[in-house]
């Protein structure tokens, strides 16, 4: 149960890793393609839920209030990834998205009143000098500096989210959860199709049907089932590979290569990051 556990977690991963690339194969605005995203995502996470007869109805008025807001998170976080891959690459904007566990170690002493450690200010200052080697020149005019500073704002985003999301994951499933969010970033993001009135190509259609239902929908649903598997720990680790798996992929699907500069400040940003996931499954000090 365990391998096949870890079997899922990876698979699902790598399907998280993958999903960057699409970023690059579709000619669209990031707010149209998020909305795709999340429509056929909802689509097929109530026909998940609806065949696992998951109860859909929420305990508590405040909750659908609750999980709403964090849709709206949500849209935010998934708008600014894909905006930090067409502006920059793929490399860059995993890679500086993956700076979130290192948010997640500060926000979280704020938001339950712990004290902030001093080696939360070294990881910090870590990924910063990794995050100025990922980008080939830091300049505010240049595209890839304002690309990582969107990856930067999805990182910061997702560990706001991660945050949320960790009150309600011991009342609700996680399956239940990421439905009502999907749903409520598909209204959030509904009147972009109006403004911005873009034209879908049918291999666009499809694409957004591919990444909703398979790199979305039941990506979640693997790492979730793998989560009842193998400890949380273990869990996080595996997640940071999913940079690595979408560098990777990208490399060999569209020859899209980081230089070795952005390659050294993936190791210095993903092994802080890992360390900062490590900690963050520890109990904390008295």
């Amino acid at each position: 149960m365990r391998n096949k556990g870890l079997i899922q977690i990876h698979l699902a991963v790598l399907l998280f890793g993958l999903s960057g690339l699409f970023g690059k194969l579709l000619a669209l605005p990031p707010m149209i393609i998020v909305l795709g995203r999340v429509v056929f995502a909802a689509a097929f996470l109530f026909l998940v839920n609806t065949a696992a007869k998951q109860e859909l109805r929420l305990k508590e008025k405040k909750d659908y209030a609750y999980l709403a807001a964090a849709g709206v998170i949500l849209a935010g976080h998934w708008g600014s990834f894909f905006l930090s891959i067409q502006m920059s690459t793929v490399a860059i904007g995993l890679l500086t998205f993956s700076t979130f566990p290192v948010f997640v170690t500060f926000l979280e002493p704020l938001c339950f009143r712990e004290k902030i450690r001093g080696r939360d200010l070294a990881a910090a200052a870590v990924t910063f000098s990794g995050v100025i080697l990922v980008i080939p020149g830091f300049e505010f005019s240049s595209t890839m500096t304002q690309g990582a500073l969107w990856g930067i704002a999805s990182g910061f985003t997702f560990a706001v989210l991660s945050i949320l999301n960790r009150k309600y994951a011991s009342r609700y499933s996680g399956l239940v959860i990421s439905l009502y969010q999907d749903c409520a970033a598909t209204i959030v993001l509904l009147p972009f199709l109006f403004v911005i009135r873009p034209r879908f190509l049918l291999s666009d259609i499809l694409l957004l049907l591919l990444l909703g239902v398979v790199f979305t929908g039941i990506s979640h649903a693997l790492f979730i089932s793998g989560l009842s598997k193998v400890k949380a720990q273990t869990a996080s680790i595996i997640a940071s590979l999913e940079p690595v798996y979408g560098i990777i992929a990208t490399a060999l699907l569209i020859g899209e290569i980081p230089s070795w500069r952005t390659i050294a400040g993936g190791v210095v940003i993903l092994g802080t990051a890992f360390y900062s996931s490590v900690l963050s499954n520890q109990p904390p000090e008295v």
